[in-house]
């Protein structure tokens, strides 16, 4: 992977939020790119349960103070940084006051979804892509972990299709046994039409469930990766008929080789 870029956009990254397996190979993927020669970013929202002091995130004001437009609104952007203890890698966290300040991740303390977790991944979508802008950072391969990050491939297939920075870039979603009950805002459609996104695209997100947020993604994607042993059943279903490269699951002690055969082989070809 020598002098490849690779950008890792999660939900959940550890050490800032606990083990899962989507927090888990979000910090074992891009550690095992980094020993072998790539380029890495790694992107994630700042949500108010991180402890700032603990892990010394710090803003970056030469990269906030842009306001992004979610849903006809105008949201401030504010991007801080914090690097990894006895890593060589910086995590950029994606922030704003009204979507992240509340201490928790994706749900209340009764376990209510919060009614806003579209506009929260629709904002952070945005605020990694126009983040890289601004650090004029073309990436070989984005690689997507989590459902809050999940709407990225969308925007950048379309919200984002003519920008030249990401031109050469591919796309690789990584799906997990790890989504929610029940649907997110059911205006979630009519806030990406909003943004000029063809109704072919959005098809799926009528009924915007974790099954139908996850294929809107692969659709959007280049190559697709088993981050679960198990997955749900509908998510199995469609993969099978994919006509792009699915990389089946391997678990953090055997992915390496795995990953990186399938990134040089089946992921960076024309």
């Amino acid at each position: 992977m020598k002098d490849k870029r690779i950008l890792y956009v999660s939900s959940e990254v550890i050490p800032y939020l606990p083990e899962t397996e989507i927090s888990s190979m979000s910090f074992e993927a891009p550690r095992m790119v980094n020993n072998n020669e790539g380029q890495i970013r790694i992107f994630m929202p700042r949500y108010g349960n991180i402890n700032e002091r603990r892990h010394q995130l710090h803003e970056v004001i030469r990269l906030s103070g842009m306001n992004l437009v979610i849903n006809d609104l105008d949201m401030p952007l504010i991007i801080k940084v914090a690097s990894i203890p006895k890593e060589r890698m910086q995590v950029y966290f994606i922030d704003n006051e009204d979507y992240f300040k509340r201490k928790a991740t994706y749900a209340d303390e009764e376990g209510h979804l919060f009614p806003d977790n579209d506009e929260r991944a629709i904002f952070f979508a945005k605020g990694v892509i126009e983040t890289v802008k601004k650090l004029n950072w073309s990436p070989d391969v984005i690689h997507v972990h989590g459902w809050l990050a999940s709407f990225l491939p969308l925007y950048l297939k379309t919200y984002y299709d003519n920008e030249p920075l990401f031109e050469s870039s591919k796309i690789v979603t990584s799906v997990y046994n790890q989504g929610f009950d029940g649907t997110l805002d059911m205006k979630l459609i009519d806030k990406v039409r909003f943004d000029g996104i063809e109704e072919s695209k959005i098809a799926h997100l009528g009924e915007p469930n974790y099954f139908n947020i996850m294929k809107t993604a692969i659709d959007h994607s280049d190559a697709v990766i088993e981050g679960s042993d198990e997955l749900p059943a509908d998510l199995v279903e469609y993969l099978k008929n994919l006509e792009k490269p699915v990389l089946n699951f391997h678990n953090k002690d055997e992915f390496s080789e795995a990953y990186l055969d399938f990134y040089r082989s089946k992921v960076l070809v024309d």
